[in-house]
């Protein structure tokens, strides 16, 4: 069976985004893109919002011939590869391949796609991920905490949604960025 894991990037005080909606501060450095990188291939399927799809769709558009650095490059094959379910009402025309529309977020649909997955399927978006933790379909939170306070914006988490999470994965980077992982074990 495979796991269902939420990963997002956020602030000290557990924000995706600022009151504005800009998540600059989330940008990781090359040290951390690395490390994101090899987390993210187990995944082969991610389940997304249509605000993260359309802010991930950059991947679609990096060209192999253009100047980057290899940690992008590397990503932009990762992200490629993967399948994307986009939980939208209002796209109809999907960026890039691999990737198929959802009118509504169906809980007996995940419960069957993670029975019948081989691999890890992601949730990215703290919107869409909610709805998921309401229902008790995350196996793994994935945190990176960026060393900043934004004191209001979008937040990471639902406010009226309680699991107990077990540690399994830490780790420090030189910029200030800490990695979390959380088995949701009730």
């Amino acid at each position: 069976m495979a796991k269902l894991i939420y990963d997002g990037i956020c602030s000290l005080d557990g924000f995706t985004a600022d009151a504005h909606g800009n998540f600059d501060f989330a940008m990781p450095d090359a040290e951390v893109h690395r490390f994101v990188n090899d987390y993210s291939r187990s995944i082969r399927t991610y389940l997304f919002g249509r605000r993260m799809y359309e802010v991930m769709t950059f991947w679609n558009s990096v060209d192999e011939e253009t100047e980057l650095p290899d940690y992008i490059k590397e990503y932009t094959s990762v992200w490629r590869a993967a399948d994307k379910i986009v939980y939208t009402r209002t796209l109809t025309e999907p960026a890039g391949p691999r990737t198929r529309f959802e009118r509504r977020f169906d809980v007996a649909t995940i419960k069957d796609m993670k029975a019948a997955s081989d691999h890890d399927i992601g949730i990215g978006g703290p919107t869409l991920a909610s709805h998921a933790l309401r229902a008790g379909l995350v196996d793994e939170v994935r945190m990176l905490i960026s060393p900043i306070i934004l004191g209001a914006g979008l937040h990471m988490f639902p406010a009226d949604v309680r699991h107990t999470l077990k540690l399994i994965d830490e780790r420090r980077f030189a910029g200030g960025v800490v990695y979390l992982s959380y088995a949701v074990t009730g």
